[in-house]
């Protein structure tokens, strides 16, 4: 009688923390369309003004698509990465969990170093947001993306924190969900990002 109550309570308990969790990850979903609507505006600014260059250097001069393919390659390979890390939270394995988070944080970090030695670059050879029009949306539309990774990388940093000292506790689960989900959303915005600013920008 004892073990059916104990079975009984461990199911609800479970179906509990499934509905929690489809409520907190439908929730997130609505956090992600808006930003979707957010990203479309800085899209819409840039295809608007990246052809007023002022008299000063276009996508075509300032571009180098092989550097911009390694920081593609680097953020694709996190959300490959970050998927092993999922896989391995539906096996309750905590120690690969923990590995995969490390190198996707490592990959992430990677872009983001790329990112802003990019922007150094551009802003020291005089060709900073305030040059024109393009630069402007072009720092925007970037900047807008490479904030929301380095929030992504702080957020990875503190669930690699908590997966260690709590394990992989429903609450842990759902928020390693929700990084999921934002972080293969940066990843397909990058992809936008990539082929509308630089692809088309050097072609």
């Amino acid at each position: 009688m004892t073990s059916q109550i104990t079975n009984n309570h461990s199911a609800h308990h479970h179906d509990h923390d499934t509905e929690a969790t489809s409520k907190v990850v439908f929730g997130f979903w609505v956090y992600i369309m808006s930003d979707c609507i957010l990203f479309s505006c800085f899209f819409a600014s840039y295809a608007v003004l990246h052809a007023n260059v002022f008299g000063g250097p276009g996508p075509k001069e300032l571009f180098d698509l092989n550097y911009v393919m390694i920081e593609t390659f680097l953020l694709l390979t996190s959300s490959f990465t970050y998927g092993l890390a999922t896989l391995a939270m539906t096996k309750e394995n905590k120690a690969q969990v923990m590995l995969w988070l490390f190198f996707t944080f490592l990959l992430g970090l990677g872009f983001i170093g790329m990112e802003i030695n990019e922007f150094h670059h551009l802003i020291i050879e005089g060709n900073g947001p305030s040059r024109s029009a393009f630069l402007s949306s072009f720092f925007g539309l970037v900047g807008l993306h490479g904030l929301h990774v380095t929030c992504g990388l702080i957020w990875m940093a503190l669930l690699m924190v908590q997966v260690y000292k709590r394990g992989l506790t429903a609450i842990v689960k759902r928020k390693l969900s929700c990084l999921s989900l934002f972080w293969h959303f940066l990843d397909i915005i990058w992809i936008f990002v990539f082929t509308v600013v630089y692809l088309m920008g050097v072609m």
